[in-house]
């Protein structure tokens, strides 16, 4: 049965090695070099973006807004710091496809199924100067969907459309 894979390399072989790597770069106290050493250059690493300081202030213009009083000290620096803020938003995922059931059911197009398992993950980091000071971590731990098509005419299911044109 068919199967495909959507990778982006990185170090993390998890979502949990994605967080113990995070929790070793505490804001206030971590460089870009840090970061950089984790594996997350943007030079060498794909699926990290580089933000600019309006990029970074978009992403928290509503809660600037919203609750001035309880922004996170690493955003208020960088609200600060204005053009001196920057940011890394990084996506990592792992993925795996793989077609399941019988492989003449599938073949003529009566049922497919396919599952879908992985992980996924999304960071924002940000820095004033070189100084991380803000740090962001959501996605999905474990994946795993099963997509299930039926046509229970099989492969004759499409031929009244294609007909019809």
């Amino acid at each position: 049965m068919p199967t495909s894979r959507t990778e982006v390399t990185s170090r993390w072989t998890s979502y949990d090695d994605a967080q113990r790597a995070l929790a070793t770069l505490p804001a206030f106290e971590a460089s870009r070099e840090d970061v950089h050493s984790q594996g997350l250059d943007p030079q060498l690493g794909p699926g990290i973006t580089v933000l600019h300081f309006a990029d970074v202030l978009q992403r928290f213009t509503a809660v600037v807004q919203s609750r001035p009083n309880h922004v996170d000290p690493g955003v208020n620096a960088c609200l600060q710091a204005g053009q001196r803020c920057s940011g890394y938003a990084i996506s990592v995922k792992k993925l795996a496809r793989q077609r399941v059931g019988n492989f003449w059911v599938d073949s003529l197009d009566f049922r497919r199924e396919t599952v879908t398992t992985g992980w996924s993950v999304e960071v924002l980091l940000v820095f004033v100067d070189d100084t991380l000071v803000y740090k962001l971590m959501g996605g999905q731990p474990a994946i795993h969907e099963v997509d299930v098509q039926r046509k229970p005419l099989g492969p004759v299911q499409g031929w009244g459309q294609q007909l019809a044109r």
